[in-house]
């Protein structure tokens, strides 16, 4: 069975966990999942059964989207709710209009450096940094480029703030709702993590544990899966080189209708690989058994 499985994670377990069950579910020999999301979070998680897991890569870049609530007025050293309260503002003392929330939220969209947080699974030297900020070690982590690409305040019931965020890989909720809370000058720590889309899909076409592996409007092929590349359908001397893992020359006719990551198909419409075009060439990235 390769298929990809649209989860909708529980709240409190790891996705590690969740992989291990659908494993055990599907009876697969191996499965993966396209991007972790932590144990406090629910939602969308893509895990990719066997063949599948050759495609992971070209899933876990998709943007996201996601509903995310703060809490004003306590920062945390992981930035979330379990983590230890670091600094407090008195409640009392947040006199905050949603125009005033609403005006900080708007100068952390579009492309932003963020700080990762200590609790990530980060390596510095090979270590992730949730151990050593467990052992209370704490390092310089240098800032990352991501791309909020909108933030927009769903929920406001003080202290608490609820934004719905479309953003690039690679962005941490947690530090953003840490960022906001400094420069509202309160701190500020995450509460609550929904993840709502993931590229084309979506939590409507998702399916909780509990409803695997009956819920087959959750599970996609790897052709679907993949629906939001270009595909190109190869036969004759370029279908022999692609079935074998060698590269095609990138024709005149190609180079017009291909973009840097592709589809590669055989005339029957079965999903050969996964091309990656480089020069005057197209590499085989992955190569799909069918």
């Amino acid at each position: 069975m390769n298929i990809v499985i649209s989860l909708d994670k529980d709240h409190g377990i790891t996705s590690h966990d969740a992989v291990t069950a659908v494993k055990k579910l599907f009876k697969v020999r191996k499965a993966g999942h396209a991007g972790t999301l932590d144990p406090i979070a629910t939602g969308l998680l893509l895990i990719c059964t066997n063949e599948a897991t050759k495609i992971a890569p070209f899933l876990s870049g998709l943007d996201k989207e996601y509903i995310v609530t703060m809490k004003l007025g306590e920062s945390t050293d992981t930035y979330d709710s379990e983590g230890r309260v670091i600094k407090q503002f008195e409640i009392s003392n947040l006199r905050f209009q949603m125009e005033d929330i609403k005006g900080i939220v708007q100068k952390f969209t579009g492309e932003i450096e963020q700080i990762p947080p200590m609790y990530s699974a980060i390596k510095f030297s090979g270590k992730p940094l949730y151990k050593l900020a467990r052992a209370g070690v704490e390092v310089e982590r240098k800032p990352r480029k991501v791309t909020i690409n909108a933030a927009e305040i769903a929920a406001f019931e003080p202290p608490f703030v609820t934004l719905k965020v479309s953003c690039s890989k690679g962005t941490y909720m947690r530090s953003l709702c840490n960022d906001i809370g400094e420069s509202l000058g309160v701190g500020a720590h995450m509460t609550g993590l929904i993840r709502t889309r993931i590229g084309n899909f979506t939590i409507e076409n998702s399916a909780r544990i509990s409803e695997l592996p009956g819920k087959t409007s959750a599970m996609f092929s790897m052709d679907d899966a993949l629906s939001h590349l270009p595909e190109i359908t190869l036969d004759g001397e370029e279908l022999k080189r692609v079935k074998n893992g060698n590269p095609i020359p990138l024709s005149l006719e190609l180079s017009r209708s291909v973009e840097e990551i592709i589809r590669l198909k055989d005339p029957d419409g079965r999903l050969l690989g996964i091309g990656k075009v480089a020069g005057d060439s197209i590499k085989i990235e992955r190569l799909i058994k069918i």
